[in-house]
């Protein structure tokens, strides 16, 4: 039987940023590929959400990998182009969506970017939590100073970023005792793409050529930074929905902690922020994704050459 899917993103393969120079992400479109090429995923809907880019701009390509790409129709919709405001909990088009699906099937639920409208889900319709299997998320880190570093030979740090953009989200999440899967920087940082990789993924599926040619700023950007690839953060969690046991996992506890903000501190403000930390302290149960198996990396471009 085929895994029943959701996906949930902030998809912006090809988009510049919006407050600074350069290019957003691409590995949610990595991510979406490896499931709609997934013999063993039936996906059910994709729902956009803020996050690495602008709502109307992860619509727009939600849609188009969905009507270009999809070998079968999957339905998208517009989701939370802003973080939850408990005072004011609103709707959307895609957490109606997702709760008429869940209604009629049980669901795992891929959510790539900000847990915005699974949050909004949950707060809005509490009965529908037995009716998500898993959500796999891209978040979380063991300790407060486990930075994620970018770049050679001087690392910045670089965001947790779906967990930073709504905390609230993930703490819903938890507090509802939905069974969360995270795959976090500590995983995703052991995967690369290359330039070759980029190349051999050229094999005139249109899909294909479209993700090799919009990946391409992407790669420059960090070989200016001074690696030799990109980490494919988003593809960790479709590879667990796919074939999980090519990932290596620990059952840990999560909680919400505050401490320095770790992307100023070299700058003279007190300024703290919220952190998602997983160890073996008490809290909530989460699976916790640290490392790939041997050949990880063949079974990858595989999975996209397929």
């Amino acid at each position: 039987m085929k895994k029943n899917v959701w996906i949930d993103t902030d998809l912006s393969v090809g988009m510049k940023r919006y407050h600074r120079e350069g290019y957003s992400d691409v590995d949610d479109g990595y991510a979406i590929l490896q499931l709609i090429y997934a013999d063993t995923v039936k996906i059910h809907g994709i729902s956009a959400v803020f996050g690495n880019t602008k709502i109307d701009d992860a619509y727009r390509l939600c849609n188009k990998m969905a009507t270009e790409f999809a070998p079968y129709e999957i339905p998208v919709y517009k989701g939370a182009g802003d973080k939850i405001k408990l005072e004011k909990v609103e709707t959307n088009d895609a957490v109606e969506a997702l709760a008429e699906a869940l209604k009629k099937e049980v669901l795992s639920i891929m959510a790539i970017g900000p847990a915005t409208n699974i949050g909004i889900l949950l707060l809005l319709y509490p009965e529908l939590k037995s009716q998500i299997k898993e959500v796999v998320l891209v978040a979380g880190r063991r300790t407060p100073t486990s930075y994620f570093k970018i770049g050679k030979p001087e690392s910045r740090h670089a965001p947790d970023l779906n967990f930073d953009l709504d905390n609230d989200a993930f703490r819903i999440m938890f507090e509802h005792g939905v069974k969360v899967v995270l795959c976090p920087f500590e995983i995703s940082n052991k995967v690369w793409l290359t330039a070759k990789d980029l190349e051999t993924l050229k094999n005139g599926r249109p899909a294909n050529e479209w993700l090799s040619e919009e990946s391409q700023p992407w790669l420059q950007q960090w070989l200016v930074g001074g690696e030799t690839g990109f980490n494919p953060f988003d593809v960790l969690a479709s590879h667990y929905l796919i074939a999980p046991e090519d990932l290596i996992i620990e059952e840990l506890n999560a909680h919400l902690e505050i401490h320095p903000n770790d992307m100023l501190l070299d700058t003279p403000e007190h300024n703290f922020k919220q952190y998602l930390i997983c160890d073996k302290t008490e809290g909530f149960p989460v699976t916790y994704c640290y490392d790939v198996v041997a050949d990880y990396h063949q079974k990858l471009m595989d999975s996209l050459l397929k």
